[in-house]
């Protein structure tokens, strides 16, 4: 056997054998009541005091593209391209919701660019 491939399921097995204890979110939080504090049915019944408004305002390019005033031209340049590579590969996906945003993103990424480095 490869000595590799030896240590890999080494490893593999000693990491399953392993006692490890439940995570934070399975373990019930009691309270004085002795009610689960964490329950689904407490966090479902009461709502969230702090949700953020959602904002039903159109964002500009620039917003959607997280490009600021004071990012330089290099600075833009890289963040455009992540943006591309990331959206490009969502253009051809078979959700229609992923493909909008991502039609959506490629519109916003060419107007961002034709702005702050001329026509394409």
């Amino acid at each position: 056997m490869n000595p590799m491939f030896k240590k890999i399921l080494q490893s593999l097995s000693r990491s399953q054998s392993a006692k490890s204890e439940a995570p934070k979110y399975l373990t019930p939080v009691t309270t004085s009541s002795g009610k689960g504090a964490g329950s689904v049915l407490n966090r479902i019944a009461k709502p969230a005091a702090a949700a953020p408004a959602v904002s039903t305002a159109p964002k500009t390019p620039e917003e959607l593209c997280e490009v600021t005033p004071k990012m330089s031209k290099d600075q833009i340049q890289a963040r455009l391209k992540l943006l591309y590579r990331r959206y490009n590969r969502s253009a051809s996906s078979l959700n229609a919701k992923v493909r909008s945003e991502a039609d959506e993103m490629l519109s916003a990424i060419v107007q961002v660019r034709e702005k702050n480095f001329g026509e394409i």
